[in-house]
């Protein structure tokens, strides 16, 4: 028989997920709680005994009838040392509007607190620092990402003036955000740009200006991943394979993922890293450069010759600039 405050906690917690969503699916919350669909379906029997109106649609899932609300629900100490955390990232990772929006809702939650939990988090706060870093490039617009947000939630287009790489100048576009996602140190949007009349990807910090519209979006539009894997597909990968020396293999830890890895091996000869690199003509032999000292391109051979030909050409620029070095 299962444990009954294990039990009872799983109900509360189902309880405060179905508050938080419209619709809530039992396989949802299977996969969320680590049970099987019968025990989500018990669960929620257990819920419409003791009161709790709900009601549900077949392939739909579970719904509180509109009005039904539980009083507030606090916090553990635990749970609210994980929004400083959260807090802390969105302030160096996000845009301004969206870090003015974070800590509005700190200052509630943090409201609720008792007052000896109050003093515990702000101890805690005073010792957890983002320092400085490189990993998101400035948004000339400061509130970019929260407008994007709001397009995708309220289905309305919005109008952007983009710089793309390739053009001299900028260009307005009206687009229908799917969804945003970091990557490679910056922010990105994927949408349905009316101009191209197609899905474009677009890097919020080559946008100098956005503004909301009351343009319906035109088409229903897939979850986000559907088009990140599209745009994963319209570029082919290379297989590169890589010899590190074990002293140095654990420096290539974090940067070796925004290059394609896939696995790696401990050789006799030293650690072989596995990559399916999506560019071994521009930025992967340069990144390579950087570790070329103690690390041996294995295959491919154009690899090879790319990283040959940026040393010669490197070459050729330091003596015609400096012969005395000769």
């Amino acid at each position: 028989m299962e444990d009954s405050p294990k039990k009872f906690d799983r109900i509360v917690s189902i309880l405060i997920q179905l508050q938080s969503k419209k619709t809530v699916r039992a396989q949802e919350l299977a996969e969320r709680f680590g049970v099987s669909l019968r025990t989500i379906y018990r669960d929620i029997r257990s819920l419409e005994a003791s009161g709790v109106p709900l009601y549900g649609e077949a392939g739909t899932g579970y719904s509180l009838v509109d009005g039904y609300r539980l009083p507030p629900v606090m916090f553990t100490r635990e749970e609210a040392a994980s929004f400083i955390a959260a807090e802390k990232l969105v302030q160096k990772f996000t845009d301004k509007a969206l870090g003015e929006s974070y800590n509005s809702a700190m200052f509630k939650i943090k409201a609720i607190l008792k007052n000896v939990d109050k003093d515990w988090l702000q101890h805690m706060e005073e010792n957890v620092l983002m320092q400085q870093t490189n990993t998101l490039a400035p948004d000339p617009v400061p509130n970019v990402l929260a407008v994007l947000m709001k397009s995708i939630a309220e289905k309305c287009c919005v109008t952007v003036h983009y710089q793309a790489m390739e053009a001299e100048a900028v260009s307005p576009r009206l687009i229908e955000p799917v969804g945003v996602f970091h990557d490679y140190s910056n922010w990105y949007a994927i949408g349905f740009c009316h101009l191209r009349q197609d899905y474009r990807q677009f890097r919020t910090d080559r946008i100098s200006g956005i503004s909301e519209t009351n343009t319906p979006f035109t088409l229903a539009h897939q979850p986000l991943e559907h088009y990140l894997k599209k745009d994963q597909k319209q570029y082919p990968t290379t297989r590169v394979r890589m010899l590190v020396d074990p002293k140095f293999a654990r420096y290539l830890s974090t940067e070796k993922y925004y290059h394609g890895f896939v696995s790696e091996k401990v050789t006799k000869d030293g650690v072989e890293m596995l990559f399916m690199s999506r560019d071994v003509e521009q930025w992967f032999p340069r990144w390579y450069l950087m570790y070329a000292d103690f690390a041996t391109i294995l295959e491919p051979q154009e690899l090879k010759d790319t990283v040959a030909k940026l040393l010669e050409n490197y070459s050729e620029r330091l003596i015609k600039k400096h012969p005395e070095s000769l």
